[in-house]
């Protein structure tokens, strides 16, 4: 049976830094998992790339059964509208689901105080500080790394999609690290420089 990836998408969301980690999951996960989408409503939702996506679920129909509650970045996390995410975050914590968040989505777990106790990063620790408030205290706790995996919480900032994607799918245990290492390599470094096996279908083995 398929396992459930569950990818938070708002208006105007940052289709790039979903686009690595959904494709990754296919291709190392070879027919595991599924990706689904949530937005606030399951009316259609706009990247700012231009991408129009028919969510699969909204807030209110998310199923129980998922291994990870992905946060896309972009332009709405900021908004008001955005704060009825926090049950979605709070049951995936409270359930022991891997938790990941890019850009603007970090610093929204910021605004919730997840991050307080767990190694992080995000876009700015200065914007964080500003925007949480006194609900962030984890200053001590912040990296400055693309991309942060502690206790199945995945920050990364929103230059870092092919961090982000290579710490979910290891936190996942989505295939064999060396295949996901492979794969990261492999687009981080290029066609020529990437230290890959010459038959990339290796990666579904």
């Amino acid at each position: 049976m398929e396992k459930c990836i569950l990818f938070v998408i708002l208006d105007q969301y940052a289709d790039w830094e979903a686009a690595y980690l959904s494709s990754a999951i296919y291709m190392l996960g070879a027919g595991n998992y599924a990706v689904k989408t949530v937005a606030l409503t399951k009316d259609k939702v706009s990247s700012i790339g231009g991408f129009n996506a028919m969510p699969d679920y909204d807030i209110h129909s998310v199923p129980d059964d998922y291994e990870a509650l992905i946060l896309i970045g972009g332009m709405s996390w900021r908004n008001e509208n955005a704060r009825p995410l926090k049950d979605l975050v709070d049951k995936c914590l409270a359930d022991g689901k891997v938790l990941g968040a890019i850009c603007d989505a970090s610093a929204f777990l910021g605004t919730l105080g997840v991050l307080n106790n767990v190694d992080h990063t995000s876009n700015d620790l200065n914007d964080l500080k500003q925007w949480a408030g006194c609900a962030y205290t984890g200053e001590a706790k912040y990296l400055l790394k693309q991309a942060v995996c502690d206790k199945n919480i995945v920050t990364a900032n929103g230059t870092a999609a092919l961090e982000f994607a290579r710490e979910v799918l290891l936190a996942l245990k989505a295939a064999p690290e060396n295949k996901i290492m492979e794969w990261y390599n492999f687009h981080k470094l290029g066609y020529y420089e990437a230290p890959m096996p010459q038959d990339a279908t290796s990666w579904n083995d």
